[in-house]
């Protein structure tokens, strides 16, 4: 008889192979076992059953990293429920759209965050309760320690389910319209889970530090593979520079998942204060393609193992990873740093091709751009009430990511930027990532960002944003003058434009979104959030 593959499983091993061992450690100084873990997810069970919730319904969470955001994942899924985690970083009038699209029943709010959900309460549709972690004295909702512990932590009395059924309902970010909620279900969870637990050597010897929030699909599954492996999770709510590392000497973290604009603050701290570090760590980076200095950086200079990956929450999320494989070993370093940049080869269960307008292959030359596709068992079933867009977005049965690459001989892609952020100069593609790899590695800058800006000679050209590092100053003529002198006089930027910071996602991530209205704006092409000629 087959054994479906559900998510549950993961915590189930652990709690049978390590039940007496660390599972979690909060940010607040709190331990659990996974055998008190797994008591605290049941009790979770119990409550929600006891308010009703049945297979099917949405439980939505806002909450940073901490041990409640952890153990809601199982505990919601005990009972066939769906999670739904929302980012922590939007407006209140977002949540409003999530929780009423969503049809989320309840609420696990918390209490620093609570303030973004009071003053929408009134236009929630189908929350019936708002149940606070860490709720304060002057809470009108459901404390959630006090009712937690009004629930058994005997085992709970599972609801059927079969492996397709969806556990997890993540929202996009939304930049385009409404944000669109993908549909991800326990085999597509399970199977990316035990593909990435074998490419990155997830281990029961791992102690995992929580920086990329779980909302972020999922903390690209963290809860579930370093789980079934029996590691320690570390809880971070906040990720600063001073905390992280703070973490990773006091309980000597082997792995962290972060985005690249985190990794960079990372080693401009280390630069200032050299933390000394004896014991090996890898941290995994997604996102926008780092440039090779950051490779060299985190591995000659902090002594890191660097793991680029590429994925969408679209796909469970990764498709792909950047590890030297033994037919590479015998590159130079700097070239073996340059592989490391690149979004990678892909991985087990995964296929990964990059296509032109027609859907057929580009060459592997690594230099033919077109857009990543992509088939596996970890694409979603689709966006929540939204064909048209799940139709756009599966064709044939494989994935359109609307990023574009190239793809060289040995099968490795690299990521050259989103269609949308893809700058076309005089008929020439340039691609904005390639141009911010070049400024990152000007001895002033702190982080950059280049868009297309509108001229009337050439249609677009490059401009970039450009935060200086502190105690350093850089003009508008210098930055220009570095971008030609290391780039093709048709890729270098410009404009300048010096910001004290860049606009991010949650996770990390820059919104060139937001920096693009604001230039097109002064440029007339945009009024009240349309283009206009």
């Amino acid at each position: 008889m087959q054994v479906p593959l559900l998510l549950n499983e993961f915590l189930d091993r652990s709690v049978r192979l390590y039940s007496e061992k660390k599972a979690v450690i909060n940010d607040d100084g709190r331990e659990f076992t996974y055998e008190e873990l797994n008591g605290r997810v049941n009790q979770l069970s119990h409550g929600l059953k006891h308010l009703g919730i049945e297979k099917g319904d949405r439980i939505a969470y806002l909450a940073p990293n901490t041990v409640e955001m952890l153990e809601g994942f199982y505990g919601v899924f005990q009972l066939g429920a769906v999670m739904v985690p929302l980012n922590i970083r939007l407006k209140p009038e977002d949540y409003v759209f999530i929780l009423n699209h969503s049809g989320s029943r309840l609420l696990f709010c918390d209490q620093e965050l609570y303030h973004m959900i009071e003053p929408i309460k009134d236009k929630l549709e189908t929350v019936e309760k708002i149940i606070v972690h860490y709720a304060d004295d002057h809470s009108t909702e459901i404390d959630y320690d006090k009712w937690l512990n009004e629930h058994s932590i005997q085992a709970f009395t599972r609801t059927p389910l079969d492996e397709n059924d969806v556990c997890s309902l993540l929202y996009t970010s939304g930049t385009t319209g409404n944000p669109k909620g993908v549909m991800l279900t326990h085999r597509n969870n399970y199977l990316h889970a035990l593909s990435m637990m074998h490419h990155l050597r997830v281990s029961d010897e791992d102690v995992y530090l929580h920086i990329l929030p779980m909302f972020h699909v999922n903390g690209w599954g963290a809860p579930f593979y370093y789980t079934a492996n029996g590691a320690t999770h570390i809880c971070l709510r906040k990720a600063s520079p001073e905390a992280i590392f703070e973490k990773i000497q006091k309980h000597k973290v082997s792995s962290m998942h972060m985005a690249p604009t985190v990794l960079n603050s990372l080693i401009q701290y280390y630069e200032a204060n050299k933390v000394e570090m004896n014991h090996h760590l890898r941290v995994v980076i997604a996102g926008s393609a780092p440039p090779p200095a950051f490779v060299t950086r985190v591995e000659e200079e902090l002594g890191w193992e660097f793991i680029q990956v590429y994925g969408m929450t679209e796909s469970s999320p990764l498709s792909t990873i950047s590890r030297i494989r033994s037919n590479m070993k015998q590159l130079p370093k700097k070239e073996q740093y340059k592989l490391k940049a690149k979004a990678g080869h892909e991985i087990v269960g995964c296929q990964v091709r990059v296509v032109n307008d027609l859907g057929e292959e580009v060459p592997h030359d690594d230099k033919a751009i077109g857009e990543v596709v992509v088939r596996s068992n970890g694409v979603m079933v689709g966006y929540w009430k939204n064909d048209q867009a799940t139709a756009e977005t599966i064709k044939n049965g494989w994935l359109h990511t609307g990023d574009m690459g190239t793809i060289d001989e040995f099968g490795n892609v690299d990521i050259v930027d989103r269609k949308k952020d893809v700058i076309i100069s005089g008929g020439e593609n340039i691609s904005s990532i390639e141009v911010e790899g070049v400024l990152y590695d000007h001895p002033n800058v702190l982080e950059a960002a280049v868009i297309a800006l509108p001229h009337e000679k050439w249609g677009e050209t490059p401009h970039a944003f450009v935060v200086v590092k502190e105690g350093f100053q850089l003009t508008e003529e210098e930055v220009i003058q570095f971008s030609r002198e290391n780039l093709a006089h048709f890729k270098a930027i410009t404009g300048v434009t010096f910001v004290d910071e860049l606009p991010k996602t949650a996770s990390g991530k820059i919104q060139k979104v937001h920096l693009r209205n604001q230039k097109w704006e002064e440029k007339g092409k945009i009024k009240d959030g349309r283009f206009v000629n």
